[in-house]
């Protein structure tokens, strides 16, 4: 496509992390919070966790259960131990996903290898359909070195986590929810075009510098959330950025059900979240 025949979508609002503690008194900034849940269908929730100081990190996140969605975790810096009640293990570093279904039931645990240095990640909730909410869990572990990279036809940098972008396939590819999940290096003046699905929702997350984003160039601070709107005649997004950026890149394909959560169950009714409680509670994960 000939970039000046290209369309971008405009940015709807702009969100602001809230500071949270979770885990065991890990401090992290939510940035998708319940009340955008139904707008960014299929995702429930991001956090970006980062913190060079060891008391904000060290307790990590001890066994916790999960029902209904799939947890995916990006580690920037550090390293953490994953262990859960299927018998899976594996060691998150620098640079490296884990994809994890929780499906109809997980009980894992999530703690820092490290006493000392920079933890910085963020971790995405990814809805799963209704159909497949009760399905066997599943992990994966996907090391820095194994997630795609390309370079754009603008010269920019783009790791490719989930999904296609530009001809080029992720390390994961999921059905029914088709989320596409980038990490983009922006240089000082550097620009870029990205096609964004239609009909996905789709959001940008700076977490380095400042960017503009969308045809009439919204400023986007770091730590900021651009929710991206659902323009029908849109093919994408146009980033730019005075004095370099990194940023996330998330769309997905809505699934459109009813959204029914208590804490880490995310089922589609009051009934079902009940049920994952009681069985949780009752040692049937």
């Amino acid at each position: 496509m000939n970039p000046t025949d290209f369309k971008s979508r405009e940015v709807e609002r702009l969100v602001t992390g809230t500071p949270v503690s979770d885990g065991a008194g890990v401090r992290l900034s939510r940035v998708l919070t319940a009340d955008l849940q139904h707008r960014l269908d299929p995702f429930l929730m991001l956090d970006e966790f980062r913190s060079d100081d060891p008391n904000d990190y060290l307790a990590g996140f001890p066994d916790h259960p999960h029902r209904g969605f799939e947890t995916v975790t990006y580690m920037l810096d550090g390293r953490m131990r994953h262990r859960d009640n299927a018998g899976n293990e594996g060691l998150l570093t620098a640079g490296g996903v884990q994809w994890m279904t929780a499906g109809r039931g997980i009980i894992h645990s999530e703690l820092p290898e490290q006493e000392d240095g920079l933890m910085h990640g963020f971790q995405l909730w990814v809805n799963l359909p209704s159909h497949n909410k009760m399905a066997e869990p599943g992990y994966r572990d996907i090391p820095d070195a194994e997630i795609p990279r390309y370079t754009s036809a603008a010269g920019n940098e783009i790791k490719l986590i989930a999904g296609q972008s530009d001809g080029h396939v992720g390390a994961v590819e999921r059905p029914d929810t088709e989320p596409l999940y980038l990490d983009l290096t922006l240089p000082a003046d550097g620009h870029e075009t990205l096609t964004i699905p239609a009909g996905h929702n789709a959001f940008v997350y700076v977490y380095q510098g400042e960017a503009l984003v969308g045809g009439r160039g919204q400023r986007v601070r770091q730590q900021q959330m651009a929710v991206l709107a659902n323009q029908p005649d849109a093919d994408g997004v146009t980033l730019q950025s005075t004095d370099g950026a990194r940023l996330l890149l998330v769309a997905g394909r809505p699934l459109r059900e009813p959204i029914a959560q208590w804490g880490p169950f995310v089922m589609n009714s009051r009934n079902e979240v009940e049920q994952a409680i009681d069985d949780f509670r009752n040692g049937r994960f």
